[in-house]
């Protein structure tokens, strides 16, 4: 092996030698053929096998041609001194790939070794450790070995290791290497640090395609879109010409933005340099014209494919999907069976998402058993999604059943029932299955602690809330709150919350304002290190739902001072805060800022100034600014109404109610609730029952508690009470205390005793302890002089334990 080495730098000497020798010729011509091999397969190594990873001795060749089936050594000694040098840059090239850049030559060129079988495994520390040995040695290592460390970098994300490679590189003094130096940026890149990755590139003394590619997808991938756009134009600047992989790149890009004028400019390049008939690039453009919302354009472009795999039918379906087309990704599905396209998962899982939207529980059941049938029950993303979509149309026995059938589960899993729960209103299951969750060893994230806090939230249930906080802290998700006060006794005040929490710390203040302790809720706020608009909307909301409106609005102005811009929904919170207690000077600088920021001609917004007019009084402000409203709703049309009802004006709530009906807006359930609101405080009786029976027969709106309510009063208030209390009785749903209550005040204002014990009694069974019906009943009998009932009555309520105030308003009636 020491003459292999010894004779190699004199390889012409030695070729002359042979020929000129006593020797056979063969050794000569050897070498000759060697390299004369050698230039051939570096001029088209497609036309090679490599055998590198198959081969099971050192006697079989590494390369063999696939024709004259010659074979190459990668460690020959025959090789002449270039080939190592030849080999290593190829490794640096790229060639098309559907998700990014790759070696020109598989990766086997640089992992037939120890260090790439270490990288691989994922044991960078090792490998690095080997490495660093080498260099140590003075024994110079070859390019791929660096290459082949730093893509296990950036597969593995490590970014500390990547770095250490770099300063190898560097004191090898091969940072200016082309090769090197792109692997870098996109080991960088990858690793999440598009700074150093731009650090590289700038101090590269020249670049190449994939250069730019590299540094380009660096900043596409971390968001920062715009200087990736801007990057492309100046690398088009310099006269290199992009291929097709950056313009996937660049599309992908434009999608993200939905930057639709410079992906049009890109669509035509590509005409022009004739990559449009290639699948991938127009399945990306399908894509980036769907996610600028061009579903037409997207749809020609696709119909107009010389060629569609898979990925350009997921595109499609994305796309009308995405632009709340679900009936359209349906279709689409339909043809893609008819035309033989085998779906994948991925588009099972859009399909799902299509059905979930549109609540169609019978296409999902369908797509469910197409599922089975091809084989992908088992892959724990599409189970996830299915569990997802029966549980948005309704289905929780469906959607718990396959979650308890999976054979693999993971957090997304659990998250996806869990939401299920939350958003059918089984909150107490919700949180049921957190516990079992704990309990089968696997963890939440981020996403469960949010679901379940919501569901919290939705049931005001404070202690769960409390616990969960609790771990939340234990299990490191969030690192900010001090909260020995509420949680922990002995909890340390932790200094920092890091950005990724601010929405779960948003979230425990909107679970804590829900569940009626703003006290805590502030506290969370208060030991926030840092607040987004969603933050102060949360606290904001707390204070505002509480009644202490006067506060709601101080933070409103705080948060102004802060610089932050307040967005559409903070102006509602507040609007509605102002509504509550007729606070029209505010209301009316709000209305100003509103108007200032664009967003009058928000239909939720312009709804809940009309509203916060209203409830001022000011119904001419709140007309003249429904009137001039560019779109409205049947929110907006029901803000008119009830603010009319509200300010005595019963029959221009009327009016206004057949004008809405006229213009085609239909009714919903408030709606009816205001107007026979007015009806019942004017008396118009005929007028409430015609309105109460078009619900149903006109509009399909089933009756609420609430609207058999406003009948009871309409009726009670008019005298009617036979009719009320008849209308009780043949109500289809169970009356509660409060319909009973409505007509016990009806009987005391029209001295009807016999209506009103029969009232109180309904009462007292479904609330023995409130005490307003038996000061109601104790009037009726003091008007009507029936002292004998009065006393019976006082008789009751010590019987019944009802509380010692109630005895003062009693005596006092």
């Amino acid at each position: 092996m020491n003459l292999q080495r010894c004779l190699k730098p004199h390889r012409q000497s030695l070729i002359m030698f042979l020929m000129h020798s006593g020797l056979p010729l063969g050794h000569a011509g050897r070498l000759v053929r060697m390299e004369q091999l050698w230039q051939e397969f570096f001029s088209d190594p497609s036309q090679w096998w490599d055998n590198r990873l198959t081969k099971k001795s050192p006697k079989h060749s590494d390369f063999k041609h696939k024709r004259t089936l010659e074979g190459l050594w990668v460690d020959s000694w025959l090789n002449p001194s270039w080939v190592n040098e030849k080999m290593a840059s190829m490794t640096l090239g790229h060639i098309q790939s559907g998700d990014g850049l790759r070696s020109r030559v598989p990766d086997s060129f640089c992992n037939g070794d120890k260090l790439s079988k270490l990288c691989e495994e994922g044991r960078l520390k090792e490998a690095l450790h080997m490495l660093e040995f080498t260099v140590q040695q003075t024994t110079k290592p070859p390019i791929h070995a660096y290459v082949c460390l730093l893509k296990g970098c950036s597969r593995r994300k490590a970014l500390a290791e990547g770095k250490q490679v770099h300063a190898l590189i560097v004191q090898s003094v091969l940072d200016s290497n082309i090769v090197l130096a792109n692997t870098l940026v996109r080991m960088y890149s990858k690793c999440g640090s598009v700074l150093h990755a731009h650090e590289v590139f700038s101090n590269m003394p020249q670049h190449d395609v994939y250069s730019w590619t590299a540094i380009i997808s660096a900043y596409a991938d971390s968001g920062e879109v715009e200087e990736a756009i801007n990057l492309f134009q100046q690398m088009q600047e310099t006269g290199l010409a992009p291929d097709k992989v950056l313009f996937v790149v660049v599309l992908k890009a434009c999608a993200r933005v939905a930057a639709l004028e410079q992906g049009r400019q890109l669509h035509s390049e590509i005409v022009k340099r004739g990559f449009q008939s290639d699948v991938i690039v127009g399945s990306t453009l399908v894509n980036m014209y769907a996610k600028c919302g061009c579903t037409e354009d997207a749809r020609e472009l696709f119909d107009n494919m010389s060629e569609r795999n898979v990925v350009s039918w997921n595109a499609m379906i994305a796309g009308y999907a995405q632009n709340g087309l679900s009936k359209g990704a349906l279709a689409l599905y339909e043809q893609m069976k008819h035309e033989g396209m085998q779906p994948d998962n991925v588009t099972f899982v859009l399909l799902l998402k299509a059905c979930a939207s549109l609540s169609t529980i019978e296409q999902g059941k369908q797509l469910h058993s197409d599922i089975i049938k091809r084989g992908f029950q088992s892959e724990v993303v599409v189970c996830n999604t299915l569990v997802d979509m029966y549980a948005k149309c309704g289905c929780t026995e469906d959607a718990r059943e396959l979650f308890d059938n999976m054979s693999e589960r993971d957090v997304v899993s659990w998250n996806a029932m869990i939401a299920g729960y939350a958003q059918n209103g089984l909150g107490k299951e919700a949180l049921a299955l957190y516990e079992q969750m704990k309990q089968e060893g696997m963890q939440p994230d981020n996403v469960t602690v949010v679901l379940l806090l919501e569901a919290c939230a939705s049931l005001a249930a404070l202690e769960q809330g409390k616990q969960l906080h609790t771990d939340i802290i234990k299990r490191g998700l969030i690192q900010s709150v001090r909260d020995s006060n509420i949680l922990l006794a002995n909890t340390d005040i932790i200094q920092s919350v890091p950005d990724s929490n601010i929405v779960l710390a948003n979230t425990l203040v909107r679970m804590y304002s829900k569940c009626g302790s703003v006290l805590h809720a502030h506290e969370v706020f208060s030991n926030m290190p840092q607040h987004d608009v969603y933050s102060w909307t949360a606290i904001i909301s707390a204070y505002a739902d509480s009644g202490e409106v006067e506060e709601a609005i101080n933070l409103f102005q705080q948060m102004q001072e802060t610089g932050l811009a307040p967005d559409k929904v903070l102006f509602v919170v507040v609007l509605k805060a102002c509504a509550r207690v007729a606070a029209l000077e505010q209301g009316r600088k709000l209305h100003s800022d509103i108007v200032k920021r664009g967003f009058q001609s928000d239909v939720i917004v312009g709804s809940t100034l009309v509203n916060m007019y209203a409830k001022c009084g000011c119904t001419e402000d709140a007309r003249e600014l429904f009137d001039n409203m560019s779109e409205r709703d049947v929110v907006s049309w029901t803000a008119m109404i009830a603010g009319y009802a509200q300010n005595g004006l019963a029959r221009e709530a009327l009016a206004l109610f057949e004008q809405m009906q006229r213009e085609g807006t239909k009714p919903n359930e408030v709606t009816y609730v205001s107007v026979l609101s007015a009806c019942a405080h004017f008396g118009l009786v005929d007028q409430g029952r015609h309105v109460f029976n078009s619900m149903c027969k006109n509009h399909g709106v089933t009756p609420t508690r609430e609207h058999y309510t406003c009948m009871v009063d309409l009726l009670g208030r008019a005298g009617c009470l036979d009719d009320a209390e008849l209308f009780i009785n043949k109500m289809p749903i169970q009356p509660d205390s409060v319909v009973w209550m409505t007509l016990l005040g009806a009987a005391r204002n029209h001295g009807n005793a016999e209506i009103g014990r029969r009232a109180f009694d309904c009462v007292v069974k479904l609330e023995p302890k409130n005490a307003a019906p038996y000061v109601l009943l104790s009037n009726i009998y003091v008007v009507a002089g029936r002292k004998d009932e009065l006393t019976k009555i006082r008789n009751e309520m010590k019987e019944a334990g009802v509380e010692k105030n109630a005895w003062v308003q009693l005596d006092r009636s």
